[in-house]
């Protein structure tokens, strides 16, 4: 007789979280709605966003359910709430009723319990330096997050926040390369279109560079996009493009 299998433990299940998502921004959803539900408790429903400050700006990168980031977007329109305090401070900000709360005074109350809700519960993640984070968990019921439920969260979330840390530092590097590959981009349009110019005038790159520039500031539009409507001229795309050395352009002028 095989033995009882045991239940996973959540590590476990955040691990295979990881592995079954199709992408970075499933995996932060799957974790939002994972959360939600390891939270409530008692079959009761409950609503968790994940907020990550980064380079000064808030952004929910995790949600359970489109109502879950539309509150946490309250907070950041208001550039106050418990979320923002509990990331930026690092520390635990309970909310038992909002009816009863003033601390980031009355608008931020009032526009969250007009979502239903009635208590807030935000909790930061450790994420060594990569960034700041908080899991934001909302209740329609007040006092839903008691000293248990505190303590359950607490330790529910020291155990995702290495799997968040991973996510996190994946965002970066996955932001940096795409930034890295837009200027590689800008950068092969521009070459070409030097190139170009060289070719049409025929002079040296040096100054293949100052018509460009020339050209950009004359226009008042960036290099990128001179560059790339030189390069769709020649390739047949709208009629010819032709920058010239300013000397050159003056001499054609007065023949």
């Amino acid at each position: 007789m095989l033995p009882p299998e045991q239940p996973l433990s959540t590590t476990d299940q955040v691990q295979n979280l990881i592995l079954e998502s199709a992408d970075f921004e499933d995996f932060l959803n799957e974790l939002a709605r994972f959360s939600a539900h390891q939270m409530a408790g008692d079959g009761d429903d409950a609503l968790c966003g994940i907020t990550l400050l980064r380079d000064r700006k808030a952004a929910t990168i995790g949600w359970s359910s489109d109502s879950a980031r539309e509150v946490d977007e309250i907070q950041y329109s208001l550039a106050q709430g418990p979320c923002l305090t509990a990331a930026k401070e690092e520390r635990e900000v309970n909310v038992p009723d909002l009816f009863e709360e003033n601390r980031w005074g009355p608008d931020y109350a009032a526009a969250v319990a007009s979502h239903g809700l009635r208590s807030v519960l935000s909790l930061p993640f450790n994420l060594h330096g990569e960034a700041k984070a908080a899991l934001n968990l909302y209740s329609d019921a007040p006092h839903k997050f008691d000293e248990r439920a505190v303590k359950r969260a607490r330790e529910f979330t020291r155990e995702i926040s290495q799997a968040l840390r991973l996510a996190v530092r994946f965002s970066l590097h996955t932001d940096s390369a795409a930034n890295l590959r837009a200027t590689l981009e800008s950068r092969t349009i521009i070459d070409l279109a030097i190139g170009i110019v060289m070719a049409q005038n025929r002079c040296s790159q040096e100054a293949a560079v100052a018509i460009l520039t020339e050209a950009s500031s004359n226009t008042n539009t960036k290099l990128r996009d001179i560059a790339k409507s030189l390069v769709d001229s020649v390739g047949g795309v709208g009629s010819r493009t032709h920058f010239q050395e300013p000397g050159k352009r003056q001499a054609d002028q007065s023949a």
